[in-house]
């Protein structure tokens, strides 16, 4: 171990630098050296001697010569993994300096769905920009269900909000899970609908009624088609099929369309659009709203700030519910 330790020092240590990895990345990114060297500014002989040097420090061959340009080797591509977190943490550093330095203003990176958007995220963000206005929030869309987390993985957010399935969160080593929240799913009418007067209605009352769906690639419909099988019906006829929320409130306005939201969802937007929860029970099993992070990743206090808003939000949501 300790000649393995020496090595290090002395081979790669004194001769690896962060500009070297920035190179490579740039280099993989580019897919050749000549546009790398547009992109950083720097000629192409520079960059061609720094990947040199690099592979000479690390004695393996980092690049190879494709028909589609450069291809990064099975040792780029660890060196640039490691490299990634390099410069993460390198970079919540410098927002922590600045936190530290003046905690009333900073910034937060939040992957978020499209139902989360349209209720509970808002007013986690209204939330914190009240105490702290000078807070900048970057939202960036994200499923969990279609995208397994690539944006957090990636490191491109600092946290995520999610929902997983009852009984808790089957994630991997890399992610953890804090449990917010428990969704329920309605069937939910604009206040001019006729259902929206009705004490007493079934899901077999509605099969004809024009009905808004989530697109059957979301795991949703699947839990929503149990529902309609375990009383023998069949999942009415779609009339419009979408994932966006703030279609779904303004045809639901209307009147003449149903649909099923989440609570997160009905709680922020039910008194704004006239919106109305039918006397239906689903019997879908409960989702668990969460927020997920890297385990092993340590968040600024902005992003540290944000969940706890994120906590006080969701616990004043289920005192409503």
């Amino acid at each position: 171990m300790a000649g393995a330790i020496k090595d290090w020092d002395h081979s790669v240590g004194r001769h690896l630098r962060l500009r070297d990895l920035q190179l490579l990345s740039t280099v993989v990114q580019s897919g050749s050296m000549a546009k790398a060297a547009v992109r950083l500014g720097i000629s192409q002989p520079s960059i061609s001697e720094a990947i040199a040097n690099l592979e000479g420090a690390l004695g393996v061959r980092l690049l190879d010569r494709s028909p589609r340009g450069i291809e990064p080797t099975i040792y780029a591509t660890a060196l640039l993994k490691r490299g990634l977190v390099i410069f993460d943490e390198l970079r919540q550093g410098m927002r922590e300096i600045q936190c530290l330095a003046d905690p009333t203003i900073g910034e937060v990176r939040i992957g978020c769905p499209e139902t989360l958007t349209a209720g509970f995220l808002p007013a986690i963000i209204d939330r914190t920009s009240r105490s702290h206005p000078q807070i900048v929030f970057h939202v960036v869309h994200e499923d969990s269900a279609t995208s397994e987390f690539r944006e957090l993985r990636e490191r491109n957010i600092d946290l995520m909000l999610g929902r997983v399935i009852e009984p808790g969160p089957i994630l991997d080593d890399e992610l953890h899970a804090e449990i917010l929240f428990k969704e329920e799913y309605f069937v939910v009418a604009g206040a001019e609908s006729p259902w929206a007067r009705r004490r007493k209605v079934n899901l077999a009352d509605l099969m004809d009624e024009p009905w808004i769906h989530m697109p059957s690639s979301n795991p949703l419909s699947s839990l929503l088609a149990e529902a309609f099988h375990a009383q023998g019906l069949e999942v009415p006829r779609t009339s419009v099929s979408c994932f966006s929320m703030h279609l779904r409130i303004h045809l639901l306005a209307t009147g003449r369309y149903l649909t099923i939201i989440p609570n997160s969802m009905l709680r922020f937007n039910a008194k704004r659009w006239s919106l109305k929860a039918l006397p239906i029970d689903l019997g879908i099993k409960r989702r668990l709203g969460a927020i997920v992070t890297l385990k092993h990743r340590t968040l600024g206090p902005t992003a540290q700030l944000f969940i706890d808003h994120a906590r006080q939000v969701a616990t004043s949501m289920m005192k409503r519910a």
